[in-house]
């Protein structure tokens, strides 16, 4: 990291300002020729030239083009970046122009009219870097250098792409070859539209631009408002320490009865909901994938009347004996259990939670979908407290996660190091091991696990498959990032 003095700003225009601080281009169309190393700020201002904005940019980066200009105060100005010039090249064949549009945001009829009033088209390749705060200063009406109103001290701490992918976008552009996927170019253009209001396809947008290398930003882990609910089971389950009428101790157990019920659902549980818990009723009846009878006690001790109850209600529900004395018992609640009920607990099987642990299991399939096996978790509800046993299953499903997203880091610094598009099973084994894992793989292990993590149902990689192991091939798609 070094210490960059910034006292002056070069006008672009407002979109492609924009479109250099998104990672849409690296490129911008300047006036002369610029040395490698010289750095401005980037000043937004209007559109240069006869051409109105649609017939300027292209389609796909044309909303985001019109609103950079909207934005735009008559009294002063935002600089939200500063660039260091990498290269300058001069184009002034025409049938270079269509090759630098697909690679930029220029529509290639714009750059045919520049190319007509100038001998040459100086393209300035820019590495971009964000400012800590946005500098507000007043318009300065013209000039291709604006001066700042004071020197700013920034460092080179926060590119808008990382040094391996801005090499990659380059080197391409030097080359002029066409994008990879202009199809998913087109496709994150429409979800422009939608990402301001639709989560998922902010979350979409997100991932698209990261693959075709327009950011270097991990995934957003999206705020979900329709499961705010999950951070309220432990505090119901203790709601009626609190409580002292009788009827707020009903309605507070009523409420926790059913975040219980709404978190066994949210885990994978089928639940029968002809079963509500109430005077007389079973708290919690659950068929697949394997029957779970269950009682929900919010009070500061846990008598051995619930096991008791348990039994009994679960008998005249299931009316079968055997088919009760195979279904997993739980009990869900914040008090102490009894020795009694300790008792009961050990010789009929039934396993005791706190809501507390019922909400980490939650919140765990939450960050990561559908990574707890309900199957797995079924053997670490042991008779009696079985707290300590289900956190040891959240903390293997946590290291097997953490496991998957070092694998999935390696292969992403593999493609952005060597610059192959694919590697290899044994290329990764080896720069796996040498990575200090959190865990070891060995050969047939790690290509197994890049089986599941390029399946069409995860989507984190993606996998050129061959006759045999060695020959597979596989290639980075998407961050697996780990909840904080």
């Amino acid at each position: 990291m070094s210490l960059v003095n910034i006292d002056r700003a070069i006008r672009l225009s407002a979109p492609d300002v924009e479109a250099l601080i998104q990672g849409r281009t690296i490129a911008a169309i300047v006036w002369r020729t610029f040395e490698p190393g010289e750095q401005y700020a980037l000043y937004p201002g209007n559109v240069s030239g006869d051409l109105p904005c649609d017939q300027y940019y292209r389609s796909s980066f044309l909303p985001a083009a019109q609103k950079a200009l909207a934005e735009l105060d008559s009294d002063k100005v935002s600089i939200k970046a500063w660039a260091r010039c990498e290269l300058c090249q001069m184009v002034n064949e025409s049938e270079s122009l269509e090759a630098l549009s697909r690679l930029t945001v220029w529509k290639t009829e714009a750059l045919q009219q520049i190319l007509q009033q100038r001998p040459f088209i100086f393209v300035a390749y820019l590495r971009v870097y964000l400012l800590p705060q946005p500098l507000e200063m007043p318009v300065h009406p013209s000039g291709n250098f604006v001066p700042l109103p004071k020197s700013l001290n920034v460092t080179d701490s926060t590119p808008v792409l990382s040094e391996s992918i801005f090499a990659k976008r380059r080197q391409k552009l030097e080359k002029l070859e066409p994008p990879e996927h202009p199809e998913l170019e087109e496709l994150q253009s429409a979800l422009v539209h939608l990402s301001t209001t639709n989560p998922k396809a902010k979350q979409l947008d997100a991932e698209i631009k990261i693959f075709l290398g327009w950011s270097s930003d991990k995934p957003v882990k999206l705020i979900k408002p329709d499961l705010s609910w999950i951070n309220t089971i432990a505090a119901l389950g203790n709601r009626t320490k609190e409580l002292d009428t009788d009827k707020s101790n009903y309605q507070a157990g009523t409420d926790f009865e059913i975040v219980v019920r709404d978190s066994l659902e949210f885990l994978g549980f089928t639940i029968d909901y002809a079963h509500k818990g109430g005077a007389g009723g079973l708290d919690l009846l659950c068929s697949k994938p394997y029957p779970l009878v269950g009682e929900c006690k919010a009070d500061k001790k846990i008598p051995n009347d619930t096991a008791v109850q348990l039994l009994n209600l679960g008998t005249l529900r299931l009316k079968d004996k055997e088919i009760l004395a195979k279904a997993t018992k739980l009990i869900i609640s914040p008090g102490v259990p009894t020795t009694q009920l300790m008792d009961a607990a050990q010789i009929h099987g039934m396993a005791i939670m706190h809501p507390e642990t019922l909400e980490k299991m939650v919140k765990l399939q939450s960050n990561y979908p559908n990574s707890v096996d309900l199957f797995k978790l079924k053997q670490y509800l042991k008779p009696g407290q079985s707290d300590d046993e289900v956190a040891k299953y959240i903390e293997q499903v946590e290291q097997e996660v953490k496991v998957r997203s070092h694998l999935l880091n390696i292969l992403k610094t593999y493609q952005e190091n060597t610059g192959h598009e694919r590697a290899s099973v044994d290329a990764l084994s080896g720069a796996y091991s040498m990575s200090n894992p959190p865990k070891k793989l060995s050969r047939k292990e790690l290509h197994e696990m890049l089986v599941e993590l390029s399946s069409p149902l995860t989507g984190y990689a993606g996998r050129i498959k061959a006759e045999n192991l060695g020959r597979d091939r596989f290639y980075f798609l998407r961050d697996l990032p780990l909840d904080d």
